[in-house]
């Protein structure tokens, strides 16, 4: 390690164990701007946590118990739904450095800069519903949540492809298939504030199931697979829950990943 910078590995590491979440975001964003300036060494001398740390008090609950966000456009319903939102931007954060962190070594420089760059663009999200949920004088930590993103990557954290498979390609790309009608149906109701965030959220993640599938591919020629067949095959090893239509093929295509990949598992 040089005698005069940290190391990669450390920084990552930090930012995973950050739980207060403005803090968090600046973990996030330090960390990548530290690597992407060459203020750090790559290396990696300690493990990454096998949980990061989230807010105080934040109440999880299974998913089966989540209670119902209300009806229609009623100023609880909005609130449940853009609290959601935050969640799964934050944990996120968390997904993209534990990548980062978790697999970097083996993976290389490439793929590390890579995947600080999708945790800034989630801290970014994340503040942007933070921000929003301010609007309506709630914030993050007010509302139950589910513990079924993170459980995605105790699940597959012995196998970088696995990893690959389920996070980036069915779980970010479920984002790309529901955030449109989520766009029309905030605009409808003539916030164009919040259809804005979401529009930008949703072209940032055809851009990071792009890198998921760009890394996937490299991991299958490695292992001298077929990144398709390899592809189904863990994600009905290792994904809990149901690749289901409705598809946005189109944006799922601009990302690298076609139809071909999920139609013969959709169910």
């Amino acid at each position: 390690m040089s005698a005069d910078k940290p190391s990669l590995g450390s920084a990552i590491r930090a930012a995973l164990l950050t739980g207060e979440p403005k803090e968090k975001i600046r973990a996030t964003r330090r960390v990548a701007r530290d690597w992407r300036l060459g203020r750090l060494v790559f290396s990696f001398p300690e493990p990454m946590p096998d949980r990061p740390v989230w807010p105080d008090g934040l109440e999880l609950l299974p998913p089966t118990q989540m209670p119902r966000r209300g009806r229609g456009g009623s100023l609880r319903a909005q609130v449940a739904s853009w609290h959601a939102l935050a969640h799964i931007e934050f944990v996120a954060i968390d997904l993209a450095l534990d990548m980062a962190g978790r697999f970097g070594a083996q993976q290389g420089e490439e793929f590390v800069s890579d995947f600080l760059g999708v945790a800034a663009d989630e801290a970014m999200h994340f503040a942007l519903l933070a921000r929003k949920l301010g609007q309506f004088g709630s914030l993050y930590g007010a509302l139950p949540v589910h513990d079924g993103l993170w459980q995605a990557a105790c699940d597959t954290k012995g196998d970088v492809a696995a990893r690959l498979a389920v996070v980036p390609m069915v779980l970010e790309a479920r984002g790309l298939d529901v955030t449109p009608a989520m766009i029309d149906r905030i605009r409808q109701g003539g916030d164009e504030s919040g259809a804005l965030i979401l529009s930008r959220i949703l072209d940032d993640e055809v851009r990071h199931v792009g890198i998921g599938v760009k890394h996937f591919d490299k991991v299958s020629l490695t292992r001298d697979e077929c990144p398709r067949k390899l592809w189904q095959n863990l994600v009905r090893k290792h994904f809990v829950g149901r690749i289901k239509a409705p598809f946005n093929d189109s944006a799922r295509q601009a990302a690298g990943l076609p139809r071909g990949y999920y139609a013969g598992i959709a169910s």
